[in-house]
């Protein structure tokens, strides 16, 4: 279920934090290119002995790990097995418990975790993890951060792995940064401490995502928008920005983690599906969770700078850690009215939200701060307030230092108002005094008001600003260092009290990140529902096959001015290879996408933009659709084409969903055909669900009595006078019916008249010498039948299995049967009318020949 993984991550921060000046990893290099820090002790013996070597089948297994520095983690991992020759890299995006990442690991068991030395040396979340769950199965060793370097790990992929493999594992890591930093220290590290090399194109070096997601790659990622605008970065006409409606910056991020792996569970996903349904139906319930989200600070934030504890903390620090209190007794104190907001509520997912949110989990850590911060010091978001705020947050205690400290802050800040007063008596300037965190207290004023006499000289340090001008005197510069002073003298009195609260909350840190991923949970589902309300989304239903009535392009449909002409789509084993052809601009690259982001939809957990929607778990994605040249890559078109076409060969399974967007136009037309024609049967074997948007026509010929295939086409409505065209966006079956769409949208511009008429000279030749080799061989005849007798067996299975009963089941067999009989007659009649065409075009060849002779 969503949330039933966090209690195994859960670990005593407090017991850590204690330990952490005396705590190292037990690992020495003498190739370090820069001086080492921290201690290099050997770190405890545990329970259970080490030997060095994993459990899975007593292999030695060493495993290299890294993070990202931001507070939604990205983990990159890279493991070697030693003993088979097989590297596998993986990069997760995760959240603050790690799950992803630890149940990961615990597939593979490694015998050594290689963590960079800065981790090691600070106190890190990650570790602790490591620590908690592996640390009696693996050694944990920290290593120079130099052997985490990018060059040297795509150096190392270059020279290892298998020569045939290099190509499709260079698209596969595209973006993964930390991954490939991971293979980089894993290799160093057997090259130094084991003593082993490997020789060229050795090596099995394979990348797979993280366990209970789909694979989407960065390709794939880049083409449908997921996270931004290709246009325009910053806009928010994406997937991300669509689905955005978060109010805290956990839920962001959140969103963004599921947008990049959705999930696979389909408990999971109808757990979410149910939480989004309820908080849509319950207006009332819906406005106040989104009404008690607005309070919450960035909680995992201030979760993540809590347990990390530096050698030397700068005053900066100690200011920094009365301002996490403050935001910390924000955030815990916002949690209860969430728990309120959720009362009554009936799905699953939403009750466990608001266990975690439950008063008794936060009561202990509320306790703890009101003993230590006053209860009027609270969460402000302007420099000077929260200045303030953090100089007065911490109780007074018995040792008086703290409250002479605090009259000397209080009594030079009233001296620097007096001052600024001052100044606006003697030079008459109607002057405001104004804060920044850089230059404290300095003196704004309009620059008109001296446009007939000069600046007094009592103000420095002169800015024009605007319509302003930003200025100080020497007074007020001294009067700012003083306060200053005052406010160090104020963190140094409550650092004892702040270390001694710090450490007693980290022993609830457990219930405060289950909390705060509850609220993201919680924040991602609004979203989502708050998008059904306003779009008018359906919730839809999971199966084996694609079912998709009235679906529409999410983005598209927002952010466009027209209104969205919506389309159907259907896809079983029978019909899983669909090809797409029609005119350009008329829609095939939308209606592709569209299927993709709608399936991508239902498997994050969201409703879907359709009036009814039947949609298959995907395991994989993948989208062929960008035609543009890569210069930083050397490769062209096509080159990036077969670079990605190789990547999706090599990684699609029957579980996958393809959506390629003309493929082969980069090249010749008669290599491009042959290499479309190539793909396009490799891609039925797999079986994988499939939208080939195309102008080859003679690939739908080619491949249309293949089983699984079928064709579609973009309508459009052409005039008599072909001179002009009108876009339907609608999809029909079949080939397009006009095949001279091309050159009706070529008279739309002005061309000259005789370049017109002459290609449709040639086109015509050329139709009708194709039409002249046509021909229907009793083979092709026979792959109609077996075509339509598949299709019939996958109806009757899916009736079998369906929800129909009585006289509505009698009367759709009796359809499809006539429906049956009707396709087949046609085949009958199409191959007599070939037979009469072939003897004919034979008769006139020999007419022909006569009249020669």
């Amino acid at each position: 279920m969503e949330m039933a993984s966090m209690s195994r991550t859960s670990t005593s921060y407090a017991s850590y934090a204690s330990n952490s000046r005396s705590r190292s990893f037990p690992y020495n290099t003498t190739t370090t290119s820069r001086p080492r820090t921290g201690h290099s002790s050997g770190r405890p013996s545990t329970a259970r002995p080490r030997t060095g070597v994993s459990t899975i089948n007593n292999q030695q297994i060493i495993c290299a790990i890294t993070e990202s520095r931001g507070v939604s983690p990205t983990v990159g991992i890279a493991m070697l097995n030693l003993h088979s020759g097989e590297a596998f890299l993986c990069q997760i995006s995760d959240n603050q418990s790690y799950v992803r990442t630890i149940q990961k690991l615990s597939v593979y068991e490694p015998s050594e975790i290689l963590v960079p030395q800065f981790a090691a040396t600070y106190i890190s979340k990650l570790n602790l993890c490591l620590e908690e769950n592996l640390g009696d199965i693996s050694t944990i060793r920290a290593v120079d951060r130099a052997f985490f370097a990018e060059t040297a790990g795509l150096e190392y992929l270059n020279r290892l792995a298998f020569s045939e493999d290099v190509e499709a594992l260079k698209v596969s890591i595209g973006g993964n940064y930390f991954a490939v930093c991971c293979f980089a220290a894993v290799i160093k590290h057997v090259d130094v401490k084991h003593h082993t090399k490997f020789p060229f194109h050795s090596l099995r070096v394979t990348y797979s995502s993280a366990e209970g997601s789909v694979v989407i790659d960065v390709s794939t990622i880049n083409s449908l928008e997921l996270i931004q605008n290709l246009e325009n970065p910053k806009s928010k006409q994406c997937f991300f920005g669509l689905l955005n409606d978060t109010t805290t910056p956990m839920g962001a991020r959140y969103l963004r983690t599921n947008i990049l792996q959705p999930s696979t569970d389909v408990n999971k996903i109808n757990s979410r599906l149910d939480a989004v349904g309820e908080l849509s139906a319950n207006q009332e319930m819906f406005m106040a969770v989104r009404q008690a989200l607005k309070t919450f600070v960035d909680a995992e934030k201030v979760l993540t700078d809590i347990i990390i504890i530096p050698n030397n903390p700068s005053p900066w620090y100690r200011e920094q850690a009365v301002n996490r209190l403050i935001m910390l007794k924000q955030f815990v104190l916002a949690v209860e009215p969430v728990f309120h907001a959720l009362a009554g509520c009936q799905c699953e997912l939403l009750c466990r939200i608001q266990s975690y949110c439950a008063t008794s989990n936060i009561e202990p850590v509320i306790a703890l701060i009101n003993d230590t911060v006053n209860e009027d010091a609270m969460f402000a978001k302007a420099p000077l307030e929260i200045r303030n705020q953090r100089n007065y947050a911490i109780k007074s205690g018995s040792d008086g230092m703290l409250d002479i400290a605090r009259q000397a802050f209080r009594e030079a800040q009233d001296d620097a108002y007096e001052h600024i007063q001052a100044i606006q008596n003697e030079t008459g300037l109607p002057v405001e005094i104004k804060f920044e965190v850089g230059r404290q207290f300095y003196i704004r004023f309009p620059k008109g008001d001296l446009t007939e006499r000069f600046l007094p000289d009592v103000f420095i340090n002169v800015v024009k600003r605007k319509d302003n001008l930003e200025c100080q005197s020497l007074e007020l510069l001294k009067l700012n260092q003083k306060i200053r002073d005052c406010e160090l003298e104020i963190m140094q009195q409550c650092e004892k009290a702040v270390n001694e609260l710090m450490d007693q909350i980290r022993q609830h840190m457990s219930s405060l990140y289950k909390c705060c991923e509850s609220i993201a949970l919680l924040d991602m589902l609004a979203s989502f529902a708050n998008a059904t309300i306003a779009n008018d989304y359906t919730r839809p239903d999971i199966a084996g096959t694609l079912a998709i009535r009235q679906g529409r392009h999410p983005i598209r449909e927002k952010f466009q001015a027209q209104k969205y002409i919506p389309n159907d789509a259907y896809a079983a084993r029978q019909s899983r290879f669909q090809i797409i052809t029609g005119a350009n601009m008329s829609g095939k690259s939308t209606y592709i996408r569209s299927i993709a982001l709608i399936n991508l939809m239902m498997q994050i957990g969201a409703f879907v933009p359709a009036t009814h929607a039947c949609l298959p778990i995907i395991h994989q994605l993948f989208a062929r659709t960008s035609i543009d040249d890569s210069i930083e890559a050397n490769a062209s078109t096509f080159a990036l084409e077969m670079r990605e076409m190789a990547f999706i060969l090599r990684n699609i399974d029957p579980h996958s969903l393809v959506i390629v967007d003309e493929l082969g136009r980069g090249t010749s037309t008669r290599d491009g055909l042959a290499i479309a024609i190539a793909i396009a049967e490799a891609l039925i074997e797999s079986k994988a669900f499939v939208w080939f948007a195309t102008h080859f026509k003679d690939l739908v010929k080619i491949l249309a009595e293949r089983p699984g295939v079928i064709s579609l086409h973009m309508g459009v409505k052409i005039d008599d006078s072909m001179s002009e065209m009108t876009m339907l966006y609608q999809v029909a079956e079949g080939l397009v019916p006009n095949s001279h769409y091309g050159l009706a949208l070529a008279r739309v511009y002005p061309f000259p008249q005789d370049v017109i008429q002459y290609a449709e000279h040639v086109s015509d030749v050329l139709e009708t010498q194709v039409r002249r080799s046509k021909n229907t061989s009793s083979a092709v005849v026979t792959s109609r039948k077996r075509k339509i007798m598949l299709h019939l067996k996958e109806q009757l299975e899916q009736a079998r299995d369906g929800t129909l009963e009585g006289e509505p089941l009698r009367q759709w067999l009796i359809k499809l049967q006539q429906e049956f009989l009707l396709r087949m007659d046609a085949v009958i009649a199409e191959a007599k009318q070939a037979e009469v065409y072939s003897e004919d075009e034979a008769d006139t060849q020999d007419s022909v020949m006569d009249v020669d002779n």
